[in-house]
Parts: structure tokens; C-alpha cells; sequence
């Protein structure tokens, strides 16, 4: 008689401690950042964080160029708020589950338009998906009864049933409710990608022909993954209906749907905490960034084709690869070398910046006077001075920056040549 022996493995304390960090900043960070702006600007990160990592189960884990994700993200704001009026007018419906509704009804939303969106991959996919998010951004306008035309739809969130005295009138009571969906949909999110469905999502990206070999339709695969994608995303939309109180077509618009799609890629899509890092950036760039500068745009489209350029696989890529090289411990050889390319890409980044604002500074405040303001200087945007020692200081930067760059390269090289000897070292003992 045979005896059968299991093996019990020990949970994963790296991941259980992951997961336990990023419930700790969650509670903490409001009263680490105690400002109302502070707050507001938490809320919608966690918002962010959420439709963020929905789009990324359509680009990263299943390579489907999305146009048009605002189109769910936005019908379930719409839905959200509509079903907000009602609690106003009596239905027995927690707000705290209102952006349940929302997910539900962008779920209904992507079962209708879905099956035709995922019939194509590739590029044909991205062109559909454009299509429909310029179809449900133009009936935005056409059908104001719905939508609510340029005003939008307005609600307010401190009605309802008052569960346990909270009204979410404060911010930050609303911050903790944003919290909870967060932590709650980014922990399902990752359950999926665990999940066979999830895996069989990644070989439908990475292989699809060999996926229809061994008899699975890849077409449901992307189909069901473009439901569950949806319907995070509309709880996202949800959240963002209570946060702002108010709805409009701009939350359907292809701009919003090219926000999802930069900040995603910037955050990494290959690994699936870059969304968040991405949901993080997009917030401080709307709100903080366009506070400093009208040419905030510009300045982003700039730090995208960086990125592109020098580290197309995000910010996420860029952690992982230095914690490669930290865990083998040749990470302090290139303190020096990063401290080279941090200092001279803002040298180009001045250089570039003064030049911007002047350009900026003569197109929309030209009455104002040539002077402009730039990092505590006083730059003449019809001076010559002012535009050479810009051209100059870019220039030189961008030379540095190149000698940098090629150093930084070899010594990569190198690095990356001791770590494979290293593992294989490893393995031979």
C-alpha cells in the first residue's frame, strides 16, 4: 500500500505583507496629508487606481489597445448619478453602494457593445473602440433628457440612509469609502489575473493562434475580460460621481479615454502595480501640474516620449530591474551614474522649460509685457539673450545627457554580465 505525502506550502509572507503595506497607506494617508486639498487629491487617486488597473486588464494582461474606456467609466458615473437623484427621492438604496450600480450598469453596457468591439484584435480592436467612444460622446450631446447636455447632471451625496451616522458630507468620510472600493477592487483584480481565465487572457495576447489550436475561442476570452474590465471600470465612475457631484459628457470623451491609455503605459502595463503608480501621476499632473503651468500638456506629451524613447516598459519596468540589480548588490556601482543622468536631464528639462515658457508667455500674455517668470528668473521672451542661453543650456544638457546615457549603458552591461555569472555560480553549487 502506497502512502500519499502532501506537501503543505507556506503562505507568501512577501505578498501578504505587500498587500497588508498597501492597506496601511490607504488608512494612514489622510492623516499623514491632513489639507482639504490633500484629501480631495486621495480620493481621486484611489478613483485613478481603480479604472487604471480596469484598462490594464485590457492593454496588459490581454494586449487590447483601448480607445474608448471612458465610455464605461462614464456610463456608470451617468448611472451613478441618476441612481444618486433617486435616493434623493426616496429609494431605500444606501449611497455606499451606489457604485455597485455603476459597475453593474457599465457591465450591461459592455455585454451589448462588447461582442462586436472583441470579433477584432490588434489594430482593428483600437479602431472599433474609438469608433463607439466617439458614438457615445457625440449622443452625450444629443440626448440632454440622459445626459444632461453641456450642464451636465448634478446630485448630492449627503441623502439617503444614514448608516452608522456617516452622511459622506466631509471629504474625508468619503475618502475612507473611496479607500474600501480601492483596496477591494485592486485585491479582485489581482485575483483575476490568478485565475485560469486570467491566464489564458495573457496567452491570448502573447499567442493567439496557438490558444484556437488547443480549442479555446479567443474571441470569448477577450469578451469576458472586456466585461470584468468594465465593470471596474464603472465602479470607478461611480466613486467619481459621489466625489464630484456632478457628471458630464467630458467623463465619456476620447481625452478622458488617451488619459487612461498614457498614464497606464507611463505606470508600466507589463506589471500590475504600474497602473497605480500611473493613477498616481495622472492625479498630481491634472491637479498640480496645471496649476504651475498652462503648458502642463506639453510638458507631459514630453515625459511620454521620454519614457518611450528610454524606458518604454514604464515605471514599474525601471523599479524592477534596479531591484534585480539591488538583491544581487551591485545597485551602489550606479548611484553615480544615476545621479549623472538625473542632473542633466534637468539641465535639458530647464533649458527646454525656459524656451516653453516663453513660447506660451507670447501666444496668450503678450499684453502683459515681454518679461516672464521661470525658476525664480526674469527671462524676456523678445530678448535674444534669453532665447540663446535657452537653446545653450539645452543643448549642452542634451550632450551631457548622451555621454551620460552611453556610460551608464556599458556599466549596465557589465552589471548585468557578473549578475548572469553570479546565477549561474548559484546554480552550480
Amino acid at each position: 500500500m502506497s502512502v500519499q505525502v502532501y506537501e503543505f506550502k507556506p503562505l507568501n509572507v512577501g505578498r501578504a505583507l505587500i498587500w497588508s503595506l498597501f492597506a496601511l497607506v490607504l488608512l494612514a494617508a489622510p492623516l499623514v496629508f491632513k489639507s482639504s486639498l490633500s484629501h480631495t487629491m486621495l480620493s481621486q487617486m484611489g478613483i485613478a487606481i481603480i479604472v487604471c488597473l480596469s484598462y490594464n486588464i485590457l492593454l496588459g494582461q490581454g494586449g487590447m489597445l483601448s480607445f474608448g474606456h471612458a465610455v464605461y467609466s462614464g456610463m456608470g458615473s451617468f448611472l451613478a448619478i441618476h441612481t444618486l437623484n433617486l435616493v434623493t427621492g426616496g429609494l431605500p438604496l444606501p449611497v455606499s453602494l451606489i457604485p455597485v450600480v455603476g459597475g453593474l450598469a457599465s457591465m450591461l453596457v459592455a455585454i451589448l457593445l462588447g461582442w462586436v468591439t472583441t470579433k477584432k484584435a490588434a489594430t482593428p480592436f483600437a479602431m472599433i473602440t474609438m469608433g463607439i467612444g466617439e458614438l457615445v460622446w457625440a449622443m452625450s450631446l444629443m440626448f440632454p433628457e440622459f445626459f444632461g447636455g453641456e450642464g451636465g447632471v448634478s446630485g448630492n451625496r449627503v441623502t439617503g440612509l444614514k448608516t452608522f451616522g456617516i452622511t459622506y458630507g466631509p471629504q474625508i468620510q468619503l475618502y475612507y469609502l473611496i479607500a474600501v472600493y480601492t483596496f477591494v477592487c485592486t485585491a479582485l483584480m489581482f485575483a483575476f489575473t490568478r485565475t485560469p481565465l486570467g491566464r489564458m487572457l495573457n496567452a491570448v495576447r502573447d499567442n493567439p493562434e496557438r490558444v484556437e489550436f488547443v480549442g479555446y475561442d479567443t474571441q470569448k476570452v477577450r469578451y469576458i475580460a472586456f466585461i470584468v474590465a468594465a465593470f471596474f471600470a464603472g465602479i470607478s465612475g461611480g466613486l467619481a460621481a459621489l466625489n464630484f457631484e456632478i457628471v458630464t459628457s467630458e467623463v465619456v470623451s476620447g481625452y478622458r479615454s488617451g488619459a487612461y491609455l498614457l498614464f497606464t503605459f507611463l505606470g508600466g502595463a507589463t506589471f500590475f502595480f504600474g497602473p497605480i503608480i500611473g493613477a498616481v501621476l495622472m492625479v498630481l499632473a491634472f491637479v498640480l501640474l496645471s496649476e504651475f503651468t498652462k503648458a502642463w500638456l506639453l510638458y507631459l506629451g514630453l515625459v511620454f516620449l521620454f519614457m518611450v524613447m528610454y524606458a518604454p516598459g514604464g515605471v514599474a519596468s525601471l523599479i524592477m530591474m534596479n531591484l534585480r540589480v539591488a538583491m544581487f548588490g551591485y545597485l551602489r556601482k550606479l548611484w553615480v551614474s544615476y545621479l549623472a543622468l538625473a542632473m542633466t536631464a534637468l539641465v535639458v528639462l530647464v533649458g527646454a522649460g525656459a524656451m516653453i515658457e516663453m513660447v506660451y508667455h507670447l501666444q496668450l500674455n503678450a499684453a502683459l509685457g515681454p518679461e516672464v517668470k521661470f525658476l525664480g528668473t526674469v527671462l524676456n521672451s523678445q530678448g535674444l539673450t534669453s532665447w540663446f542661453g535657452s537653446v545653450f543650456v539645452m543643448v549642452t544638457g542634451l550632450g551631457l545627457f548622451e555621454l551620460c546615457r552611453r556610460q551608464f549603458a556599458r556599466d549596465w552591461g557589465q552589471i548585468q554580465e557578473d549578475i548572469e555569472k553570479e546565477i549561474k555560480r548559484r546554480a552550480a553549487l
